[in-house]
Formats: C-alpha cells, structure tokens, sequence
C-alpha cells in the first residue's frame, strides 16, 4: 500500500470532501490570493471562509504568507500529489484485477461456447 510521508491523506481528503474547500482551491489554482479575495465568490462570512482556509491549511492543500496585515493563500501542489499517488496505485490495481477477471471471463466463455461447426456429438 502506498503512504503519504509527508501529508496526511485522511486530512486531504477531508478537506477535499467540502465543495466550498475544492472550489476555493480551484481558484488557487490559477494565482496567489488574498483571503479577502478568495471569499468574494461566496456569500458567507469572512469568519466562515476562514475556517475553510484554516481546514485547507491543516491538510497542507494550502500555504499561507502574510504581507503587512493581509495573508495571502498559494495551492501547495505537493499535498495534492501525495493524494493523487495514492489514487494511482489503487486505479492501477483495480485495473489489473478486472483485466484478468475480463481474460478469465473470456476463456470461460471460449470453453463453454465452441464456435459454431464444432459443436459436441
């Protein structure tokens, strides 16, 4: 099984789970903002985006830098790589499984059903 040694997926996938989190990431994606910015598209309090901010930042999705008295949020790429390697290692084992109980399925049919012509007397 693969393990995150840097960020704690039960905390990533949690913040993950919450579509206000996933979109304020989004727009994270595209360029540092400030929380002030960040918030503009939700109609909640500052108070509320702030909690969201700080669930993001304990998932380590999140870094935040202060400039005088305004923090600004950047997406940290890493935290989401470490969910994203333990998506893959399990995508590839679940395709691999059902390859061969497709390769499986195949050759059982092939013994059950002969091609027409050859049936058995």
């Amino acid at each position: 099984m693969v393990k995150s040694q840097d960020y704690d997926l039960d905390l990533i996938f949690q913040a993950l789970a919450d579509p206000t989190r996933r979109s304020m990431l989004k727009n994270l994606s595209r360029k540092e903002r400030a929380i002030t910015d960040l918030a503009e598209p939700f109609d909640m309090s500052l108070v509320a985006v702030s909690k969201h901010v700080k669930v993001l930042e304990r998932a380590g999705l999140v870094e935040r830098r202060w400039a005088g008295n305004f923090s600004y949020l950047k997406l940290n790429p890493k935290a989401i790589h470490s969910a994203d390697d333990w998506i893959e290692y399990y995508r590839k084992f679940w395709e691999l499984s059902l390859d061969r109980l497709d390769n499986y399925l195949q050759e059982t049919q092939k013994k059950a059903c002969p091609p027409a012509g050859r049936e058995k007397k």
